[in-house]
């Protein structure tokens, strides 16, 4: 599909309302030039299927019906407050749009009414440029291009990076790539073990990585890499795959095991799984930027980095109160404490994470 030319939009296109994870016009789109994951139908599926959520998407079209532009967004009513979002639990949701004119084309429903207005995007993005919102937060934003011979990308890592891969191989670390879901379930223990232990985090629902498990897995487009020791998962990480590139999206490791560097084992198997695949990119996801060591370590393999903006209209949540944000920080030190089993920590996670989107 290619971009439509700006004066195709300038001429008050019609824009529909259309439900994004069934919407052909919707899929369209986010199979062409600005789509991504967080945009993809089987992404929105499942974060709306396991949290509740009901999406809507205003899509531009043509004068032959043919769509041009799109911007999808749910609304949030919880403890929290009164919000829009576009999109929840998604390092970014980029507009679906080439230019300023198609950005207005679209952005008109989701800015009106008097609801806060709050969207990630890529730095370069027409959205940033739009004087109703105000940027509030900034993310580094990572990418390995995997083209070429898998020689010279495993060239391309810093020394640091290559010498690690080897010392896990001299430590006997073992490392599988599944496609099933019984893998989804060994990494998301280590998932709530490293959020609770090392961040004081709670995690996110097992629910919600199954939910994404079944949307992907018909489309092939789920991996679970893990580095076993003796057999154990010690490190994993979940990659999901939308058009030509494959996502970052989770990762976590037990903290004894990193000098036997089973994280970047897992990585190297992943980049080659990709590589085989004739994937064109590695998305490494977001980085909070007052998590130096997490940057640093994306740098190692990645030769593309940008900022993701979050970018506001309208202030906080409506409704939001003082005494509820700090309630949800004191049961999430309560559950997060080192005497609660991670079973529970991980029930906690499954009844309390929807509210932090």
């Amino acid at each position: 599909m290619t971009d439509a030319p700006t004066d195709v939009l300038a001429d008050a296109p019609a824009v529909l309302r259309v439900d994004p994870r069934t919407d052909p016009l919707w899929a369209a789109l986010a199979a062409g030039p600005h789509g991504g994951l967080f945009t993809s139908p089987p992404w929105i599926g499942a974060v709306c299927a396991a949290y509740g959520f009901e999406p809507v998407a205003a899509v531009a079209v043509d004068d032959a019906g043919v769509p041009r532009a799109g911007l999808a967004w749910v609304d949030v009513d919880d403890l929290r407050g009164r919000r829009r979002l576009a999109l929840p639990f998604c390092d970014r949701a980029d507009p679906l749009v080439a230019d300023a004119a198609a950005w207005a084309a679209v952005s008109g429903d989701a800015l009106a009414g008097d609801l806060p207005f709050t969207l990630r995007c890529l730095d370069g993005s027409p959205a940033a440029d739009d004087p109703r919102l105000t940027r509030t937060g900034e993310a580094a934003w990572h990418r390995t291009p995997l083209a070429g011979p898998l020689d010279d990308l495993h060239a391309r890592f810093r020394s640091q990076t290559r010498r690690n891969i080897a010392t896990a191989g001299r430590s006997g670390v073992e490392v599988v790539v599944d496609d099933g879901l019984d893998a989804v379930h060994a990494y998301h223990d280590l998932h709530v073990a490293l959020r609770k232990h090392k961040y004081r985090l709670l995690a996110q629902p097992r629910e919600f990585l199954d939910a994404i498990w079944r949307a992907f897995a018909p489309l092939d487009g789920i991996r679970t890499t893990l580095a076993l020791v003796d057999g154990r998962p010690v490190a994993g990480a979940v990659h999901l795959v939308w058009q030509d590139t494959v996502y970052y999206k989770f990762g976590a490791s037990e903290a004894a095991s990193l000098p036997l560097r089973p994280n970047d084992a897992v990585h190297w198997a992943a980049l080659r799984w990709a590589h085989g695949r004739g994937l064109a990119h590695l998305d490494w996801g977001l980085s909070d930027l007052d998590q130096p060591g997490l940057v640093g370590y994306k740098r190692k393999w990645a030769t593309e980095e940008r900022r993701i903006l979050t970018l506001n209209a309208g202030g906080p949540p409506h409704g939001r109160r003082d005494d509820t944000e700090r309630l949800l920080r004191t049961l999430t030190d309560l559950f997060t404490d080192d005497t609660v089993p991670d079973a529970v920590t991980a029930r906690a996670g499954a009844a309390l994470y929807g509210l932090f989107c």
